[in-house]
């Protein structure tokens, strides 16, 4: 049943909200590129952004994920959504005042702050919505709607901008602030606690587990060192003003690529039969995400940069759907919350780390230097995981976790 997960109330509501705030969260993000770029001119200032958004990842992962599963999780992504909501808005009065890049900077650390605290409880929510034997599908049909966002957040943000970068942040701060409504509407199952535990042994259980399972930590590995060396869409307002020429509304549109390849993946993954050979599958999706990335970023023509990103996000959802998968089953209830912080250390923080990568290479050897030496790098991640994670290659389908 390809639309098993549908049929559950409760996991439609958690969607949508989903799928408000990361499109809100998306025009959010084109906005801060934009003005970063268009107020300093610097590539480095970009590399910046994803610094500032990284350390509170690195700071506050695991301590928001005893949080998870230590109270209700239901509640704490409201008060993460909340604070969310709180730091668009003061990012657009900044915005509409010209105020301090400092300043700005500044509530973007209280913002990732807050989406900090709230990660790993919103990560754990979703088993806890549908049964085990849906949950493949579930996950699918999320990325999906993710995918989505991610298209129409950036494409939307690339015309909000042209009428007023303030209006983009306020629309981010709507977004956030339906999840927030939306989960009030929810019930959800019991889930584990960690109150019996010693304090420190909760807060480090998550790194615990990961040490006894060597399929989670694989997984957590590659996807950090590839997101880490592939963070080219950090440099496209450079390609979108400076190699490509197209303007805000290109930089929309580029933007926007990733999550289309990603959606109409979602979409065929949610109709094909089960995936069987996970693993292998796994490593060839994110060694043809290493070839397309270089050949973005030696082309000056926008028709092929943008096939390429698309097929960046195409590959990046079958990468996504099965990491995600595994992880989750292979995670007691319990654990979940812990599992999921260092999983946004690994995912989240090389994301922005990936920015900031990127930003300094673009700074001292030029944007086309960085991309093409981050795609490289991908490709020899994917190597060395094939070569040294056996479990990983002989891994099936995704419900048969060890």
């Amino acid at each position: 049943d390809a639309y098993a997960a549908f049929r559950i109330p409760d996991y439609r509501r958690y969607l949508s909200g989903w799928f408000a705030v990361l499109t809100g969260t998306q025009i959010q993000g084109v906005a801060i590129a934009w003005e970063m770029y268009q107020r300093t001119g610097e590539a480095l200032a970009l590399g910046f952004v994803g610094l500032a958004q990284a350390a509170p990842t690195m700071i506050l992962a695991l301590p928001a994920g005893y949080l998870a599963d230590r109270f209700s999780r239901r509640k704490l992504v409201i008060l993460s959504l909340t604070g969310m909501t709180a730091t668009s808005i003061c990012l657009a009065v900044l915005s509409s005042s010209q105020g301090s890049i400092a300043w700005m900077y500044a509530f973007l650390i209280v913002d990732a702050t807050f989406a900090t605290i709230g990660r790993p409880a919103r990560s754990a929510l979703l088993p806890q919505l549908v049964p085990r034997d849906v949950y493949p599908n579930a996950v699918a049909w999320s990325t999906s709607m993710m995918q989505l966002g991610w298209v129409v957040g950036p494409a939307l943000g690339g015309v909000i901008i042209i009428w007023s970068i303030p209006g983009a942040y306020l629309i981010a701060a709507s977004g956030s602030a339906i999840y927030a409504m939306l989960l009030l509407t929810m019930s959800f199952r019991a889930t584990g606690s960690v109150k019996a535990e010693a304090p420190m042994q909760a807060l480090f259980g998550g790194l615990h587990f990961l040490k006894e399972n060597r399929l989670v930590l694989t997984l957590m590995s590659l996807d950090m060192f590839a997101v880490l060396f592939g963070g080219a869409v950090y440099l496209l307002p450079i390609y979108a003003e400076e190699i490509l020429r197209v303007g805000p509304t290109g930089f929309g549109w580029l933007r926007a690529a990733p999550a289309m390849g990603a959606f109409c993946m979602a979409i065929l993954i949610a109709h094909l039969p089960p995936m069987q050979r996970a693993g292998c599958n796994l490593l060839l999706a994110v060694g043809a995400f290493g070839v397309v990335t270089i050949i973005f970023g030696i082309s000056d023509s926008f028709g092929l940069s943008f096939a390429m990103l698309f097929l960046t996000g195409l590959f990046d959802n079958v990468s996504m759907v099965i990491r995600h998968t595994l992880i989750q089953l292979s995670t007691p209830d319990g654990m979940r919350g812990r599992v999921s912080a260092v999983s946004g250390v690994f995912v989240s923080a090389s994301n922005e780390l990936g920015g900031l990568e990127s930003g300094v290479v673009a700074h001292y050897f030029g944007p086309v230097v960085s991309v093409v030496s981050g795609g490289i790098g991908t490709l020899l991640v994917v190597v060395a995981t094939g070569v040294f994670s056996p479990r990983l290659r002989r891994q099936g389908a995704l419900t048969k976790t060890d």
